[in-house]
């Protein structure tokens, strides 16, 4: 039950692993995290590549698998929310379940590394990518793109996970732009709660600095730069 709630659905397919191992290019000084290690698939891939690996996982069934398919000293397994440790690394790599896209993005943005390659559902990447004015653009969309640039590897069929999930993913590089504070998000996430009223009456209804020269314009068509010029 638990499983399902936090929406795991386990990376087996080996392709996919050495996809997102390579297109990490974690070199031998560098620190690597991995969130979610499930069965331990993708860190048992990981193991020796940098000069260190931290692997976090919150369910103990799957920790206990994966300590015992890497072995102690190999890597620092934690039976942990890496969201809420917040380790310091220089490359991420995970395959993140569903359920923590939203957490991902909002911990990403505030996080200081050189890289990561992630892979998400694609209905959520279609969200974090839409552009100002678009159905989809949200709070989340201007959090991804004023904090990070992100590019799109590939289209990961559902085939390669245990038990498919009932969409595809998209295999994800992403690198900082800059470093958002928790108190900005708070103020993205107050705006967009009101995104299809005027600039100008969200801002005096949350009681933020008015900006006369965005006129009439509704908040869903600001861009991230305009976002984060208000919010930041």
């Amino acid at each position: 039950m638990r499983r399902r709630k936090l929406g795991q659905h386990y990376l087996v397919d080996p392709e996919v692993i050495e996809e997102m191992v390579s297109a990490a290019e974690i070199r031998p000084s560098e620190s690597v995290v991995e969130i979610g290690t499930g069965r331990g698939a993708l860190t048992e891939r990981l193991v020796g590549l940098g000069k260190s690996l931290e692997g976090y996982e919150v369910d103990s069934g799957n920790y206990q698998k994966t300590l015992a398919k890497v072995g102690k000293g190999r890597a620092t397994l934690h039976l942990a929310d890496a969201f809420e440790a917040r380790p310091t690394f220089d490359v991420l790599v995970s395959s993140l379940p569903y359920s923590r896209s939203l957490d991902f993005v909002e911990w990403i943005s505030q996080r200081k590394y050189d890289r990561a390659v992630v892979l998400l559902q694609e209905d959520f990447v279609d969200k974090l990518l839409s552009p100002p004015g678009s159905r989809d653009y949200r709070a989340v969309s201007a959090i991804a793109q004023i904090s990070s640039s992100i590019m799109e590897i590939g289209r990961i069929s559902r085939a390669a996970f245990d038990p498919p999930p009932r969409v595809n993913s998209l295999l994800l590089s992403v690198r900082p732009i800059l470093s958002l504070s928790e108190p900005e998000i708070v103020r993205i996430k107050r705006l967009f709660s009101l995104r299809r009223r005027e600039v100008s009456s969200v801002l005096a209804e949350l009681k933020m600095k008015p900006e006369p020269r965005y006129g009439r314009r509704r908040v869903y068509s600001l861009s991230p730069q305009e976002v984060h010029g208000i919010c930041g």
